[in-house]
């Protein structure tokens, strides 16, 4: 089986897009689409034809260039089956569970609501990567804009269980944003600090953040921390359900 390289590109203020490609077949996919413009760049400056864009959800900074990026390239656009906000220009709609064959690879489809109803993930078992969209971000998670905490919860405990190796693309540039609140409610988690500070050197570098690792978040992401007894005793919620201390932490963050 060949194997996919992936291109991560910057978009908008602080979105990521990322292309993966497949050199024996010359398949290429884009998972979302917020700006067409920025998608095509990357595509021309490796030489790239545009075959399939993967959609995560409905917010306009991940679909607002789909439409011009179809009708550029002619691709096969895939998003999510459960809708809260129609989506123009789907010809495939996909649910939790499914399996979707890129090029010989497997993608399966995960269905993580909480900041959206509609979100979905995209994750390739075979390379070990996950296109988290607004779900999962470094160091942080999405905000509820249309699901519950608990709604929320129960997809990041999904994700959770993943393979630590598995790499983690989301979809913003959110780490030093992100870090700041972790460390107030884990200031003395050295893997936390040394983190940051390896981020905030790469910032200062014009250098990604993104992607991360299930094993990084796992030390390090708040979010994924519920039963950390050093959280708890920071929130003063010993002996409260990991729920309640994820709603507390998502509160927090605002």
């Amino acid at each position: 089986m060949s194997q996919l390289s992936f291109f991560q590109f910057p978009y908008l203020s602080d979105n990521y897009g990322v292309l993966i490609h497949d050199a024996e077949s010359g398949d290429t996919a884009c998972v979302d689409a917020g700006d067409a413009d920025a998608a095509l760049t990357a595509l021309a400056e490796h030489g790239w034809t545009l075959t399939h864009l993967f959609i995560t959800h409905h917010h306009a900074d991940h679909t607002g260039g789909l439409e011009a990026l179809k009708a550029a390239t002619g691709c096969h656009v895939i998003g999510p089956a459960p809708e809260s906000v129609p989506i123009a220009g789907l010809d495939q709609r996909v649910n939790d569970g499914d399996e979707l064959q890129f090029a010989g690879h497997t993608v399966q489809v995960m269905h993580t609501p909480g900041h959206t109803l509609d979100m979905i993930n995209y994750y390739l078992p075979e390379q070990g990567v996950l296109f988290a969209g607004d779900t999962l971000f470094t160091l942080g998670c999405g905000k509820l804009f249309e699901g519950t905490a608990d709604v929320m919860w129960n997809s990041l405990n999904t994700l959770m269980a993943l393979p630590p190796e598995t790499v983690v693309y989301c979809s913003h540039e959110y780490t030093l944003e992100n870090g700041a609140f972790a460390i107030q409610v884990d200031p003395n988690n050295q893997n936390l600090i040394d983190r940051l500070r390896n981020a905030e050197a790469l910032r200062e570098k014009n250098q990604p953040t993104v992607p991360s690792t299930i094993a990084e978040e796992l030390l390090t992401n708040p979010f994924f921390r519920a039963a950390d007894p050093a959280i708890r005793q920071h929130l003063n919620m010993i002996t409260a359900s990991d729920l309640d201390v994820f709603t507390e932490l998502r509160k927090r963050r605002g």
